[in-house]
């Protein structure tokens, strides 16, 4: 009798669990298969983590191929405490900020402030507040920040900046508008792959000609490359880049970088350095400078050989050097940059058939062209006459380790990362993003929001690309460097680092462009591309 009441007895929560304890292996896996995609249900609904918790978000998502989803987020609205304002100065005292301000009291100029900007890179050194900024004026019309500029550039006052104050990198409520194309590579029969513009280094292309004329099913643009020629050939690229597995352009040694691998294993995020020397059959080598751009302008600098003012990297700089051995492939164009100095022509064996005492001749379909200018020109006079051989051998490294060409198909430049193994690694400072001798570099880029361009690899090996839209008050403010890191691990992003942004931020998906250009000319020309081929 006392079995029998305790067995009636057993709680509701017992006979759950032991009905739980009763299922069949493919019952209980099918229970916990629900479980994690429930999980991954709530981390894809999880909020963004931009401005204050809570403000409307809204998110749409569509299937674009099997394998590949598009998904547009938007966030939050304008603030009513968000203005336009004047920047007048970004100084490193506040007693050089001081005397500005009461200059600009003294001329009549009321609404002066003062603010201290104490955010530094995440890896640098140094303490104490990155600097001063002075700044004048508060209008809700962009129009009428724009006529008190005038106004005092009327009195002698340069370098002055209209600025959303939303984009200071400081709390707003947004908006924000943000797309994001997610790959899983075991899903989708296509290949995700980088492109050139035009298929070729010289000259740019929009990300929008570049899709329809590939025909591919989406794309976003790619790494950093030169704008215009004062800092070399435009539409080189001012980072590592290769292509179909062969390198088009060095890197800018140290500097964070995409890889996709040629098969068997995921994508990779690494500090990329490249190495390039000529051996002669005489037995005399020397380094190579560069690969498929002008001799003497490094874009990005981080390259060797005694290059000015600079071998480290620093971004958006032009370091020099008088006395460069360049190579040039079939995919820099036709011919080579014309100028003093001498160049030659190898075969696929490296053999000497061409002298040239000037640069500036026709690149082989097969073969390449080595040009020297200063003591690298007086080198091929030396090492490099007609029957004699060249062998030109290219070493790589990724995160310090060995990187043959053949385990990679393409690598896209870009940098900082902001992401790794999870945690927030942002090392602006080690990638060139600071300049020592002006902090405001750092400031205006990295702190402040700007339009941006991502790339991120989750922990199953997915793919995500992401763009930020910017500069556009009441549309998008954009998001900085710290924001973006937040961003991308938040979409599940275990590895991430950032592209080129700014007015190169693009998206194309199904033809269309779904980011809008912060450029005022439109959609702006670009270099390289990442490319959905279907």
């Amino acid at each position: 009798m006392r079995k029998t009441m305790k067995k009636a007895m057993i709680p509701i929560a017992s006979i759950s669990l032991a009905s739980v304890l009763l299922l069949n292996n493919a019952q209980i896996l099918q229970v916990q298969a629900e479980n994690k995609e429930n999980s991954i249900r709530q981390i894809i609904n999880d909020e963004l983590p931009l401005g204050a918790p809570n403000l409307k978000e809204k998110r749409t998502a569509e299937n674009l191929a099997p394998g590949v989803t598009h998904t547009k987020i938007t966030r939050g609205k304008q603030s009513d405490e968000d203005f336009f304002t004047v920047d007048v100065d970004f100084v490193d005292t506040y007693k050089q900020a001081k005397t500005l301000a009461k200059k600009l009291e003294s001329d009549g100029y009321d609404k002066t402030r003062i603010e201290k900007i104490t955010e530094r890179a995440m890896d640098d050194k140094e303490k104490g507040p990155l600097g001063f900024l002075v700044r004048v004026g508060t209008f809700k019309l962009e129009e009428d920040a724009k006529a008190l500029q005038q106004e005092m550039s009327n009195d002698g006052y340069t370098g002055l900046r209209v600025v959303f104050t939303g984009e200071d990198g400081k709390m707003t409520t947004g908006p924000w508008v943000i797309n994001v194309i997610e790959v899983d590579p075991e899903k989708y029969k296509g290949k995700v792959v980088p492109a050139l513009a035009n298929d070729e280094v010289q000259g740019k292309e929009t990300l929008t000609e570049m899709v329809e004329r590939n025909h591919a099913l989406a794309g976003i643009n790619g790494g950093y490359f030169v704008v215009g020629s004062n800092d070399g050939t435009p539409g080189d690229l001012a980072g590592i880049s290769v292509i179909n597995g062969k390198l088009i352009s060095e890197a800018v040694n140290g500097r964070s970088s995409l890889l996709f691998p040629s098969s068997g294993s995921d994508a990779s995020i690494a500090s990329v350095s490249s190495y390039i020397k000529a051996t002669s059959t005489d037995g005399a080598d020397r380094e190579v400078d560069g690969v498929n751009r002008m001799p003497g302008l490094i874009r990005g600098c981080g390259g060797t050989g005694g290059d000015m003012t600079t071998e480290k990297p620093k971004h958006d700089y032009t370091c020099k050097d008088d006395s460069e051995l360049i190579q040039y492939t079939f995919a820099f164009g036709e011919n080579t940059e014309s100028g003093e100095g001498a160049e030659v022509v190898l075969n696929e064996s490296g053999d000497v058939v061409d002298f040239r005492n000037n640069r500036g001749g026709e690149i082989p379909n097969k073969g390449s062209v080595l040009a020297g200018t200063g003591e690298a020109a007086q080198w091929l006079r030396e090492h490099a006459q007609e029957g004699m051989n060249i062998q030109v051998k290219s070493e790589m490294t990724a995160d310090d380790k060995p990187l043959l060409l053949k385990q990679t198909t393409g690598i896209i430049n870009g940098g900082p990362r902001l992401l790794e193994n999870r945690k927030l690694s942002i090392n602006a400072v080690e990638e060139g993003f600071h300049w020592e001798e002006n902090p405001e570099f750092y400031y205006r880029f990295g702190e402040r929001r700007n339009p941006r361009t991502l790339a991120g690899i989750k922990e199953n090996g997915n793919l995500l690309f992401v763009t930020i839209d910017g500069r556009a008050p009441g549309w998008s403010v954009g998001a900085n460097f710290e924001e973006s890191a937040r961003i991308m691990k938040s979409l599940g992003a275990v590895d991430a680092l950032n592209l080129d942004g700014g007015g190169s931020t693009s998206m194309i998906v199904d033809d269309t462009l779904v980011t809008r250009p912060s450029d005022q000319t439109g959609e702006r020309p670009i270099a390289d591309a990442i490319l959905l081929m279907q």
